[in-house]
């Protein structure tokens, strides 16, 4: 048996410190008994507390929180494909986080964001890639490899999900610092054909994006912006439930607008195209112009579905947690009368 993510398997670490946590409940609850009389003659007034089904009790569910976590690390057994060969390219897209992406991606303040706008895409983008290998970058101050290169399209779809403006800290849209983390995240084979994928509202704060584009052009890489925004500005909000947005120093709302000069530039500069997020033909334009790159044979290795076991596990946690509803912490009624410790 092997684990599609196997570092996942060091949340088991969570059993023993449940455990460990309920072993010291339990303790103090003792020394707190004792402080009041003797143990054996205050349990008579507590005839319905039970001594042992608080730890059949904690047993279940510290199972059922194992075996959710080996789910989550999607074990795998059995039938596996055999090596098989597909033509494509390699793809690393890299997605803006910073701040403003939480603004609208229409004229309306209160429109969809950025960020969904961009996600939105994103999902479209890797269905299309089916027989692409694909990575994923976030940037804002700084870049970070969310999803390294892979065929492994479900996990892909599951980071895209999770994709929020909180993971970076560092502010800012430094592209050409993603540009650069997305050459070199590549795979090392070099007969195959690459591309970079930027998707930003086009406001770098940083000088060297044109020439990170031209770098990346100069070493066979392609690079295509998607650019996602209001050319005529929105505010960015900070509690948009509230209806508050970002302020400057004097106390006037921050607007900030898709810089698609900007954008336009670092596509040429990177050899590609640049595509209005807005577009409702953006990802068909994308996939014409990723056509043009010559496909190159890409080994991958498929598990069959069948070889997929994170539902037997799923199926028994849930088992276990229905179990858990009907053991009480008080005796079992039918059970007061046995004593199964003692003569």
């Amino acid at each position: 048996m092997n684990f599609a993510y196997p570092h996942i398997l060091y949340l088991l670490l969570l059993a023993p410190a449940i455990f460990g946590l309920f072993y010291w409940a339990r303790m103090r609850r003792r020394a707190k008994i004792r402080r009041f009389g003797r143990p054996e003659i205050l349990a008579s007034l507590m005839p319905d507390a039970s001594t042992y089904t608080p730890w059949v009790k904690i047993s279940i569910e510290t199972l059922a929180v194992a075996l959710l976590v080996i789910a989550c690390a999607r074990p795998r057994y059995g039938e596996k494909e055999q090596q098989e060969t597909t033509n494509g390219i390699e793809v690393m897209i890299a997605l803006d986080v910073s701040r403003s992406m939480n603004a609208s991606s229409t004229d309306d303040p209160n429109g969809i964001s950025r960020l969904n706008r961009a996600k939105f895409l994103l999902g479209k983008m890797v269905d299309a890639l089916d027989n692409d290998r694909v990575g994923l970058i976030v940037f804002a101050g700084e870049s970070y490899t969310q999803l390294p290169i892979t065929t492994d399209f479900v996990s892909a779809k599951m980071y895209i999900n999770d994709i929020s403006t909180d993971m970076v800290s560092t502010q800012g849209t430094a592209i050409g610092n993603a540009i650069g983390k997305a050459m070199n995240s590549f795979s090392p084979d070099e007969e195959i054909n690459r591309a970079i994928i930027v998707i930003t509202d086009g406001e770098n704060h940083e000088g060297d994006a044109i020439d990170m584009a031209r770098q990346a052009h100069d070493t066979g890489i392609q690079v295509d912006v998607i650019g996602v925004g209001s050319l005529k500005g929105a505010p960015i909000p900070v509690n948009a439930a509230r209806g508050e947005y970002l302020k400057d120093y004097n106390g006037q709302p921050v607007t900030t607008a898709l810089n698609e000069e900007m954008a336009r530039e670092i596509a040429k500069a990177g050899g590609g195209i640049y595509i209005s997020g807005s577009s409702s033909n953006a990802v068909s334009e994308l996939t014409d112009q990723l056509d043009h790159l010559q496909k190159s044979e890409l080994k991958n290795v498929r598990y069959k579905q069948s070889a997929e076991q994170f539902p037997l596990f799923v199926f028994l946690a849930f088992i276990l947690l229905l179990l858990d509803i009907f053991v009480l912490d008080r005796k079992i009624g039918w059970l007061k009368n046995y004593n199964f410790f003692s003569k």
